[in-house]
């Protein structure tokens, strides 16, 4: 199956684990060690959330002496965000277009209020009688 390399990173990011692990990056490099320590998660667990994020390429693993160091590599977050600009865009212009909406509604509103506020007419029939008489 082929799988495109959007499709591998809205994967990984999918999880709330590998999510705050890249979170923890945005800060720098980190150890696998470091990236264990606000979890209630096993060695190879958080090797396997590590691993899943090094294969979608958010994250680049690199042995430093007996330790393996990780750090964010942007380019994957940013075809997320490139491929999301689009839908900013239509969100935006939805709410340019609500917001005209909303503001001719207030101005009707508005004038309404004002012609309420006029002085009443008298045709009712009460003012009738008054004539008359």
């Amino acid at each position: 199956m082929v799988v495109d390399s959007l499709s591998l990173t809205f994967a990984a990011l999918s999880d709330p684990t590998r999510r705050a692990m890249v979170h923890k990056l945005t800060l720098g490099p980190a150890t696998i060690h470091a990236l264990t320590q606000p979890f209630n998660l096993s060695q190879q667990m958080i090797s396997k959330h590590v691993a899943c994020l090094v294969r979608a390429d958010i994250v680049v693993k690199q042995r430093r002496g007996r330790e393996s160091v990780c750090s964010l590599s942007p380019a994957a977050i940013k075809s997320v965000a490139d491929w999301a600009i689009d839908f900013r865009r239509l969100w935006e212009e939805s709410l340019d277009k609500l917001d005209a909406v909303l503001q001719e509604m207030k101005n009707e509103e508005t004038d309404r209020a004002r012609t309420s506020h006029a002085k009443p007419r008298c045709t009712g029939p009460r003012h009738s009688r008054q004539r008359r008489q």
